[in-house]
Parts: structure tokens; sequence; C-alpha cells
């Protein structure tokens, strides 16, 4: 067998590659990629699993990031912003991931979880605790007291090199985020509003046709959003280190990502359409209102791009068709026949499925007036919200002095006092980015780079083939005639 280290580039396309990425570009140049047809949904959990097995959705079971519970009558919401997801309790002989520690008296401590046990204590010793508010919320991706904007990804760097100099595994899966947040806050892009002929002379992404019309046109130039400028040149760094690290242990590297992130401008709150409609039911709590599943008729399970509708009701199907597909940025709508030729077709999958417009997403708010809101919407709680809330990237401007307010409460925390981080807006159009659809432009979707030009056979492969390209790389074989 040959080693190999696989480097997932959260977020990284092609036209992303150039002038702020010299190394990712350098090793472009040395080697074979491919685009590869997004998964889908084209979210982190379902294309990992894609990836990783060479199945989809129908039969590895991953539909999403999360999905309800129909036994449980619950959301059993996960955040995918992990290594690589599902290492807990998995067939890895070394893993490392996120994982807080919630004790009886309500507090959050930071940690991870790593098997084995030991790996825990020892590399925290010596690469310091892992900076977990780096990792996610509003102090990801920038520079804060808490850490610098590539905090997070650098320490999943050096983790890397660690489990790599202690026990040469076979296989390494890093995961490294840094783009995903600041792609979410800005956008990849320009905002086709902003352009003007005096763009000058920034980077450019090219769009074949048009979202309508794939094959229609010539290639469009959309300048780079300079927001991102600095994340790229920051993840260059990293996997170029990466890259020359391993290189020089004689450990093939494959790059790739699981999505690519488009420009949105159009939340769309589908539950609190459903809850106009007399579907949804929601429970009162201490005057704020939470989301009761099980008594609703109808709700929806958002993960960016891609809603599961979960019908309690199934006499409302055709009406909740109707509504769905009037509303403005709601691009498709899936039932039975259509997640079969999806791959969706799994007992956990919605029965039926919304894909937002490219320049759409789906939040998951429900409640009608903000005051009601549980206070959980406006802080980053992964666990308690039921489906995937990207403006937990922010904090809230309507706040004075949002800064001194998460100060304050820091303190609180030090004190020993309980304490609610109050500090998240609950506006969604400040959400710039998003994924989850198939994007029209290949230039908007996943690459895969090999430095073995012998690994990749076609400009274009499909996410299930992952697998056969990184089981083909560890095994030594010279071609790539995909396995059945």
């Amino acid at each position: 067998m040959k080693r190999l280290a696989v480097i997932n580039v959260v977020g990284l396309t092609e036209p992303l590659i150039g002038q702020h990425t010299p190394g990712i570009a350098e090793f472009l140049k040395r080697g074979a990629k491919a685009s590869i047809v997004p998964a889908f949904p084209a979210l982190t959990s379902s294309a990992q699993s894609d990836y990783l097995t060479g199945k989809l959705p129908s039969e590895h079971g991953i539909v999403a990031n999360g999905w309800y519970n129909r036994e449980l009558a619950e959301v059993q919401f996960t955040c995918a912003k992990l290594f690589w997801w599902f290492n807990m309790y998995s067939s890895a002989d070394y893993s490392i991931t996120p994982r807080p520690m919630y004790p009886a008296d309500g507090r959050k401590v930071f940690d991870i979880y790593t098997w084995p046990y030991s790996i825990r204590t020892e590399i925290k010793t010596d690469l310091g605790e892992f900076p977990f508010p780096c990792f996610w919320g509003p102090a990801a991706g920038v520079d804060t007291p808490r850490g610098a904007a590539d905090a997070a990804s650098r320490w999943i760097a050096e983790s890397a090199k660690w489990i790599e100099n202690k026990y040469q595994p076979t296989l390494s899966l890093i995961y490294l985020p840094h783009l995903d947040c600041n792609l979410q806050r800005y956008g990849p892009t320009v905002a086709q509003t902003s352009l003007s002929a005096g763009s000058g002379d920034l980077p450019v992404a090219r769009e074949t046709g048009s979202p309508s019309n794939p094959q229609a046109g010539k290639p469009a130039l959309r300048p780079i959003n300079p927001a991102i400028h600095r994340d790229l040149r920051q993840i260059d760094a990293l996997v170029g280190d990466l890259i020359s690290f391993f290189q020089s242990r004689s450990v093939q590297v494959l790059l790739l990502s699981e999505y690519g992130i488009t420009n949105v401008d159009t939340p769309i709150h589908l539950n609190r359409l459903l809850r106009e409609k007399g579907w949804l039911t929601v429970k009162d709590e201490l005057s704020l209102e939470l989301l009761d599943c099980g008594a609703s008729r109808v709700f929806a399970v958002a993960d960016h791009q891609v809603a599961h509708i979960y019908l309690n009701d199934h006499s409302l199907e055709n009406k909740v068709r109707e509504l769905l597909e009037r509303t403005p940025g709601v691009a498709g709508l899936m039932g039975a026949q259509g997640k079969k030729q999806m791959g969706l077709n799994h007992p956990r999958a919605g029965d039926l499925i919304a894909v937002a417009a490219e320049h759409a997403w789906f939040t998951y708010y429900y409640w009608l007036d903000d005051a009601k809101a549980p206070d959980f919407a406006r802080t980053v709680d992964i666990h308690r919200k039921p489906g995937y809330d990207p403006v937990e990237l922010f904090l809230d401007p309507k706040i004075p002095a949002v800064k001194l307010r998460v100060l304050w409460r820091l303190l609180q925390k030090r004190l020993g006092f309980r304490m609610l981080m109050d500090v998240i807006p609950l506006d969604a159009t400040l959400v710039k980015g998003s994924h989850g659809c198939r994007p029209a432009s290949t230039s908007d979707w996943p690459i895969l780079i090999s430095n073995q030009p012998s690994a990749v056979a076609t400009p274009q492969i499909e996410s299930t083939e992952v697998y056969q390209i990184i089981r083909r790389l560890v095994c030594g074989e010279d071609s790539v005639p995909f396995l059945p």
C-alpha cells in the first residue's frame, strides 16, 4: 500500500485558485484535476459520506447534516463543522474532533474528543487548546482576542502533522474549514449589482452560461470578492505547508472540496409559510415559542439550500406542493420519484425535498414575531436549533457596543454566573453565500486535484467516484477504471 493524505479544503473551486493561492496553483499545475459533480444535497455530511463509501444517500443514509427522527419526534440536527465528519466511534484508528463538555451547572466547556483517549492530553500539551471559538460562530474567520482568523484550520493542520509524526497512518483525512465562514459571510464573488467599469484588476472567476441555461453564451467574468482575498492567502499557506510536509515524507497528497459556495441574496422562511397556513405547531414556553415537530402537520428541516419537508398529515401533500412551488426562490420540489432519481430515497429523508435557487437559501425560522423567538435563536446553539443557522457567523449590528456585551457575558461566565451569549442577530439577509443545490455552472462545483496524473482519468467525476480514486491511490494501482 501507498500512504495518502486527503486534504479537504472546504469551499474551494477552480476559479478561486490563482494569484492569491500560489501554492495550490503550483500543485494544480504539476498534477491532474477533475471537477466533482456535486453530491446531492451538496452538504458536508452527505458529500463526505459519498466520498468515503462510494455510495449515495439512499444507501449510506446521510441525507443531510441533520434530519427528523420520526421515532423520537424531534429534529436531530448536528453542525457539519468538524474535522472529517462521523469520526467518533468509527473504524478509524486515530481521530480528533471538537466536542464541548456540558457540566450539570449549565456551563459549556470547549474541548476535543480523540481516539485513542491518550491523544487528547498529549496533543493539547503540544499544540495547546483547540481554538473552539475560531471554529464556528462570530469569531470564526476573523481576528479576535480568542485567536487569529485561521486559528482553527491552523490547529487542525498542525494536528495532522502531529498524528503523522507519531503514528504514520496509511490514510490521513484532513478537514480545513477556513474558507467556509467568510464565503458565507461575504459571498465568493462581487455581487452583480456591485460590478462596474471601474472593477480594475480584480481576479475573476469564470462562469459558463447562466443558471437557467448552463450551456448558453460565453463565459462571464465575475470578480472574486476582495473580502476573501486574505482568506485565500491564509488557506494557501496552510495547504502549501501540508503538501510540502507530506511529500517530504513520501506521502501522496489529494486535494478536494465538498461543494462550491455561490452568492445568495434571498432567505426563504419555509416554516413561517407553513405556520401561516395553520399546519405548523409551536409550544409556548416562558412566553417564547418552540417548534413542536410531533404535533405539527407539516414542518421543514432547513439545511442551507435544501430543506426536508416532513408530513405528519399526508393529506396535505398536494397543498404543500402548491404552496412551495409558487414560493419565489424555490427552484424545485422532489417527491418519491425525484428522491429516487437523486439517490435520496431513504427513510430519513423528508416526504418532500425543497431545493432553493442558487441565489436563495432556507432558514429554520418559524416564529412570526422576533419577540417570541426562543432564547437560543440569538446564540450559537447547533443542538437546539431545528436547522442550520449561518447567521451565527455574525454579531448583532443592532446591539449598541455589541463587543462590550460579549466581554460582559464572558466576565459573567468567568465569575460563575449563569449567562446567555445573546449576541446573534435574527436578520437572515446578512448571509451572502450558501450551498446545497447543484450549481448550473461547473466552475462552482467542487474540485479534486492529485499529484499523481494517472489518478484522474476524466475531467469530471461523480461524488461517489472519489472513493475509488482514494482506494486506488492507496492500493498503488496506476490506472483508475472505476469499480461498479
